[in-house]
């Protein structure tokens, strides 16, 4: 049976690039989307171009919409082998201007979301001989970058609630990592965070300086990850990244 693979935010950019790679490489791919028609589009344009996958409804806000996915999954294929959670948003706002309802939508989003997805979906992870997950992150979360000051593109002065939300998505990272290591039931599961690096997508605006097939390469190779791959490691392709 060939691998069962639930990306989220997946009907354009990133998501839908990581989409065509693990289909390419022979995953049962399911393209999440919380725009059933938007999801169906780019299903089709991926099937056209040769990367078959199945569009799925999935809100990462909407607790039900998981559930619903989950069902399906279980109902189709009867276990998951790789999650990329990939959802995401920014809410730009200077940190002196920041409001706190600005950090609760941002973390609904980018923290709650991935949390509620892996929770729902931890019984068909289960399943899996080796089941992966993919927290996809960004450069920008990392505390010792930013306080050195080594910073990427855009305008990092508005990204303070992003930035905030995807630190805490890495430490979400290293707990499920180590609880799973810990326990003999969980323990075949790989939990890492992918930065795809300043990727031209819409959450930058299309002014990123990478393409979405460089952004994805680090995704697709956390998924794909042998026996003796790593868990609870922040990545970018090119290796480790300073927590």
């Amino acid at each position: 049976m060939d691998a069962v693979a639930l990306v989220t935010g997946a009907n354009k950019g990133l998501g839908r690039e990581t989409a065509r790679s693990l289909a390419e490489r022979g995953m049962a791919v399911l393209l999440g989307s919380r725009d059933a028609e938007r999801g169906a589009a780019a299903a089709r344009r991926l099937a056209a171009e040769g990367a078959p996958v199945t569009p799925i409804r999935l809100d990462v806000t909407d607790a039900a919409s998981i559930e619903a996915a989950g069902e399906r999954i279980a109902r189709e294929h009867g276990r998951l082998d790789v999650l990329v959670n990939n959802a995401g948003t920014v809410v730009e706002s200077a940190a002196a201007e920041m409001t706190a309802d600005v950090l609760r939508r941002t973390f609904e989003v980018n923290v709650f979301g991935a949390a509620t997805a892996v929770g729902t979906l931890l019984p068909l992870l289960r399943r899996s001989p080796a089941a992966r997950v993919v927290n996809v992150s960004s450069t920008t979360a990392s505390l010792a970058l930013t306080s050195g000051g080594r910073d990427f593109g855009g305008d990092a002065a508005v990204r303070a609630a992003y930035s905030t939300s995807k630190t805490a998505l890495n430490m979400l990272t290293v707990q499920y990592a180590r609880a799973f290591a810990d326990d003999p039931a969980l323990a075949h599961i790989k939990v890492n965070a992918a930065t795809p690096g300043y990727v031209a997508t819409d959450l930058t605006r299309g002014r990123g300086t990478r393409t979405v097939a460089e952004g994805a390469r680090v995704i697709v190779r956390l998924a794909t990850l042998p026996a003796d791959g790593p868990s609870g490691g922040f990545f970018n392709e090119d290796g480790p990244v300073p927590w």
